[in-house]
């Protein structure tokens, strides 16, 4: 029996005596630990007044230290001068308004020619009742020259055949003269102008002489010569036509003026070769003198 109880003794004892030792331990004062120190700490900055204010805390005191901040101060400037302006004033012109041309109403259907005389080739014909803008007249006041005034298809018309509307006439309506010289249509060189043109002269009586101009008989329309004469003392514009019958434009032609003295500006006159189409170039009579 007693050799298995002394070990246990033993163990018992061991146990007891490591028990013994902790405890001893656990019971000695704690030895004491340093706190760490705190660092320099910035707190707050206050601008409103243009300074700011550092709070240093140490371990054992806080002291307050003040610190200057520079501060940068941009001028205001109490004024700003504006310069006076003195708004420029632009007038805006008056527009006059144009006066609208003297019209005519057409008295029944006519035709309309390319120049002031029935020498002329006709333009176009006109309906009765038509309205036209009247813009010049020829000297004698006895053709008008007349545009629809949306075209540019101006023609010539007997004063006779219109009416103003409104009443008045050449006069009243201060007509302007115009130049009856006229750019006739080409005749799209189909034939050419009369050749070896000639004058004589017997007293008022003046003689023109050309060649005949081969034609077919659909565009057979003879010649046209525009002359200034002088009448009375005064140069007038007289355009001739000249159409032989078919059978006898042949050769040699001629056609007979009367050309008055006692006119400042000296006779003149041109010749034409006229077909269906329109006209050729013109060639210049050679004007005899007085």
């Amino acid at each position: 029996m007693t050799k298995f109880i002394l070990p246990l003794k033993f163990y018992k004892l061991c146990a007891v005596a490591i028990l013994i030792v902790f405890t001893g331990v656990s019971c000695l004062p704690a030895a004491d630990v340093p706190s760490p120190t705190p660092l320099l700490q910035t707190v707050e900055v206050t601008r409103q007044v243009t300074r700011a204010v550092t709070q240093e805390v140490t371990r054992e005191v806080t002291r307050i230290v003040e610190v200057q901040i520079p501060v940068t101060v941009t001028p205001t400037p109490t004024s700003t001068f504006t310069p006076s302006i003195t708004p420029t004033v632009t007038r805006t012109p008056t527009s006059t308004r144009t006066p609208l041309p003297p019209r005519v109403t057409i008295l029944d259907h006519a035709a309309c020619w390319f120049g002031p005389g029935d020498a002329y080739l006709i333009r176009y014909g006109l309906n009765a009742t038509s309205w036209m803008n009247v813009t010049g007249r020829n000297n004698e006041g006895t053709w008008l020259l007349l545009n629809d005034g949306g075209h540019d298809n101006p023609c010539w018309i007997r004063i006779y055949e219109s009416k103003f509307i409104g009443g008045g006439d050449v006069y009243s309506n201060n007509i302007p003269i115009v130049d009856p010289d006229v750019v006739l249509p080409g005749a799209y060189n189909l034939y050419r102008p009369p050749t070896s043109i000639q004058t004589i002269r017997a007293g008022n009586k003046v003689t023109i002489y050309w060649n005949a101009v081969w034609m077919t008989e659909d565009d057979y329309e003879g010649y046209l010569i525009e002359a200034h004469l002088c009448k009375d003392g005064q140069l007038v514009f007289m355009p001739i036509k000249h159409k032989p019958p078919l059978s006898e434009n042949l050769g040699l032609l001629g056609i007979i003026i009367n050309d008055e003295p006692g006119c400042l500006v000296p006779s003149s006159a041109r010749i034409y070769t006229v077909e269906k189409h329109g006209y050729t170039e013109y060639r210049m009579i050679p004007w005899p003198p007085f």
